[in-house]
């Protein structure tokens, strides 16, 4: 079940954030991501329009749009591969239509996802708070 985002629900995410995010992410530096971790709850988690995957009553996994960009999307490493990941870009892709995101070149776990959900690279980019390179991509406008 999707549902939004609510302020008690920070510790959960955060604790999906900490198992997922090194899988997906082994190249950031602990600084970087204690960064983000901070970041995470005083400001993305809050201001974003944050939907949670929950499965038997507890969040499982999350993804937070800034309009029509997935701005993160991690979901708990004992659930990948589940179809779980499609299941909440379905809900989002309901919502608003086709979506745009920017994902880590090095991510081994989020980019094959998005390329066999069907989302294309538009361009490049880097993240300034480590200078990793990206990709932006998105999803086709429907026809």
């Amino acid at each position: 079940m999707m549902r939004r985002y609510k302020p008690d629900d920070t510790d959960a995410l955060i604790a999906i954030w900490d198992k997922a995010e090194p899988h997906a992410h082994p190249f950031l530096s602990d600084d970087v991501r204690d960064q983000v971790r901070r970041d995470m709850a005083d400001i993305y988690l809050p201001n974003a329009e944050t939907w949670v995957l929950e499965k038997e009553g507890a969040p499982v996994g999350f993804v937070a749009m800034i309009g029509a960009e997935i701005g993160g999307l991690f979901l708990d490493p004992s659930e990948q591969g589940k179809g779980l990941g499609r299941q909440m870009v379905d809900h989002i892709v309901a919502i608003k239509g086709p979506l745009s995101v920017e994902v880590f070149k090095d991510n081994k776990i989020g980019l094959p996802f998005y390329v066999r959900y069907g989302f294309v690279v538009t361009g490049e980019g880097v993240f300034d708070a480590s200078g990793d390179a990206t990709f932006k991509m998105a999803m086709p406008a429907a026809k």
